[in-house]
């Protein structure tokens, strides 16, 4: 059962799903009430008693920077009695895509248990002896972060378990105004995109949490404490809230606004900027003509952005140690840009002036393909296709996955 309030509205009694609002205010809210302190302040009746257990990382902390496992950990009115890590970690301390152990918390002595090693959810074992799950961990807003597949996980083993999910809502970095790309088809699901959802998908994840419940099939029993003061289009993570890092190549708010599309470079042989300080902002290969690239792509006049010549050794991942030449973007119209767009030209750019030495990565289906979430935009980029004729291919799936997100959408967009 779903129920969709917007701030104002009273939360009816649900079976199975249930969405925890506050009444709205009318003064413009530059710094939102998380969905964590509105659960500690307000509605500890979904904890009260209970035997909690705490799915989070680096970033669940409030506007004050208070660790939500102290905080939890802290609480008389129900105790926490484990913690599960999900991609890089508890305390975000584990490089893309490598294994996280189970371990004990250094700090409050709980178990830790690894939802990205031998298991990607809770397995009976570990929810042994919790009453109720609550998730805090804060996306970047991009179908291809774990983060979202991970609350999958973990609904799905709550649902087997008879345990409620408590989602504490955080921002999406990007505003959650616009969505963007191709939407994923099923036969390339993975855990870098399980669900046919787009690229750029301008949802919290709580209101993700929402739409998988009930467009496929999990059926949990569904908490999302929404934020209070949050509208759609506001970049709080920019300015009124601390950014703490989602995982380690996530350092600042700008890399969750290229990433969309810039990511999409970890399926070829060119460096997406992988060990320097500007990750997915700042891309190249030892093959490059970093001027020639940048001047193709500044002639493409994209919205919002601008391309510099840039030269780089990078210390880890690829081309670690190489000098490499290429671009560094430069957003200067948040609203304007288009990460996917973008990327796609970037894309473009490269197999174009340099097609002997940039390549796909190989794979079955290879790595590219997973993460663009279609089989067709690898060979389009190949044959040279413009970006308007590949903006038209994905535009049918994209407007029926936005009918489908209207149903989820929580918070109200600010008007400029």
């Amino acid at each position: 059962m779903l129920a969709l309030l917007c701030a104002g509205a009273v939360a009816p009694a649900l079976s199975a799903e249930s969405v925890v609002s506050e009444p709205a205010c009318d003064c413009a809210v530059t710094a939102p009430r998380l969905g964590i302190e509105v659960l500690l302040e307000q509605r500890l009746d979904l904890l009260r008693g209970k035997r909690v257990g705490l799915v989070t990382n680096a970033t669940g902390i409030d506007a004050q920077l208070r660790s939500s496992v102290d905080r939890l950990a802290a609480q008389s009115d129900f105790k926490l009695v484990a913690l599960f890590g999900p991609e890089h970690g508890v305390r975000g301390d584990v490089q893309a895509g490598d294994k996280v152990a189970s371990t004990r918390d250094a700090v409050t002595g709980l178990p830790v248990h690894s939802l990205y090693g031998e298991h990607r959810e809770p397995t009976p074992v570990m929810l042994d002896g919790i009453d109720v799950l609550v998730f805090d961990i804060q996306d970047v807003g991009t179908r291809f972060y774990t983060y979202p597949y991970t609350l999958a996980g973990v609904m799905r083993a709550a649902k087997r378990a008879g345990i409620p999910v408590v989602v504490a809502d955080r921002p999406d970095p990007m505003g959650g105004v616009l969505v963007e790309g191709p939407v994923l088809e099923p036969a390339l699901a993975s855990f870098v995109g399980l669900f046919p959802i787009p690229l750029r998908h301008g949802m919290t994840l709580g209101e993700l949490a929402m739409l998988f419940n009930s467009e496929f099939g999990i059926g949990a029993e569904l908490h999302v404490v929404a934020m209070h003061g949050w509208q759609r289009g506001d970049e709080p993570l920019r300015s009124a809230l601390p950014w703490v890092p989602p995982s380690p190549n996530m350092p600042t708010p700008d890399t969750a606004l290229v990433y969309p599309g810039m990511g999409l470079l970890e399926g070829t042989n060119v460096s997406e900027g992988r060990g320097t300080t500007r990750p997915f902002e700042t891309v190249g290969a030892p093959w490059v003509d970093a001027r020639a690239l940048a001047e193709r792509l500044n002639a493409m006049q994209l919205p919002g952005v601008h391309f510099r010549p840039t030269w780089f050794t990078p210390t880890f991942s690829k081309h670690a140690g190489e000098a490499c030449a290429g671009i560094q973007l430069h957003v200067t119209d948040h609203a304007a840009f288009r990460p996917v767009r973008t990327g796609v030209a970037v894309l473009k750019a490269l197999h174009d002036q340099h097609p002997k030495d940039f390549a796909f990565l190989p794979g079955d289906p290879p790595f590219f393909d997973r993460l663009a979430g279609v089989p067709w935009l690898r060979g389009a980029i190949a044959r040279g296709e413009g970006i308007d004729a590949i903006e038209a291919r994905w535009a049918p799936a994209l407007e029926q996955f936005r009918a489908v997100r209207q149903r989820y959408l929580l918070y109200p967009e600010r008007e400029r």
